[in-house]
């Protein structure tokens, strides 16, 4: 076992974990946030994306012991309390999802996105989601939920 030291949704957070321990077992398993979903274990669905230092990973090809000192955002460390991210509130109001099974994945793929390029173009959104899949949408609804929460990020101009 070893001991790792991180902070995940912004909370300091010690754990024993065997060396050969995936990130998404370890946030799943021990750390009971399961927000991040194991889809395909081969890094191609994207379902089990998180910001590892502000960047999107996914999480089924990253071991946690490279998480070691470092800041991990899941799904569950979007909202502010109560308060829904951007991100969230635009996926539910622009319908973007159906099973939900990818929806966290897309998320934080897509507050990365909105994080580095504020009013991302059509040709941006679809570049930054080419890792995330859907077996149940057209994409149409995700796509307009990113332009509404690059909006809403960006004070409400279109």
């Amino acid at each position: 076992m070893v001991k790792l030291n991180l902070r995940v949704n912004g909370q300091p957070v010690a754990v024993d974990a065997p060396p050969e321990m995936l990130l998404v077992d370890l946030l799943r398993g021990p750390l009971g946030l399961t927000g991040t979903h194991a889809g395909c274990d081969t890094a191609q669905c994207g379902a089990c994306t998180v910001h590892l230092d502000g960047e999107s990973v996914k999480s089924c090809s990253v071991l946690a012991v490279q998480a070691q000192g470092r800041a991990v955002t899941t799904v569950e460390g979007l909202a502010q309390g109560d308060r829904l991210h951007p991100v969230q509130q635009a996926f539910i109001h622009c319908h973007g999802l159906q099973c939900g099974f990818c929806t966290p994945g897309m998320m934080m793929t897509t507050a990365c996105l909105l994080a580095k390029t504020p009013r991302p173009t059509d040709d941006d959104i679809a570049h930054a989601l080419e890792g995330n899949l859907c077996r149940c949408t057209g994409y149409v609804n995700i796509v307009a939920a990113v332009r509404q929460a690059g909006q809403a990020a960006a004070g409400g101009a279109a």
